[in-house]
């Protein structure tokens, strides 16, 4: 399993990058091997302004449909519009072309709350 260290994550299986006062966010590794083959990424949130934890998205696999939780809050700045044509980048790359969404930070200091590499491992066993 794949839990690059620079990272940080959530109890929700999403990781988060920071670059300045912007929050990179997709999900793990752990949970698109979980969910299967993904088929579709919805967010319809870009442009707004969410408190951490609210749902910004779902994706959907061939099996199920999982909701997208917000690690920090702030202004969803931008999607990654290449998810429409090549969802399954979220299979194959999860930190990397499959990333989700790009946020503004209202409060940086939410970023020290969310789950270390090590910690996160933990969690998923």
């Amino acid at each position: 399993m794949n839990i690059p260290a620079e990272l940080k994550y959530t109890k929700d299986h999403e990781w988060v990058r920071v670059e300045g006062n912007v929050a990179i966010v997709g999900i793990t590794d752990f949970a698109q091997s979980e969910l299967g083959d993904i088929v579709y990424v919805e967010v319809e949130t870009e442009g707004e302004e969410l408190a951490k934890e609210e749902i910004f998205g779902t994706v959907e696999a061939v099996k199920t449909v999982s909701d997208l939780y917000l690690p920090v809050s702030g202004k969803i700045v931008e999607f990654n519009t290449a998810l429409e044509a090549n969802p399954e980048s979220v299979n194959s790359n999860p930190y990397g072309d499959g990333w989700m969404i790009k946020i503004e930070m209202s409060d940086a200091s939410e970023v020290e709350g969310l789950l270390s590499a090590d910690e996160y491992q933990n969690l998923i066993g």
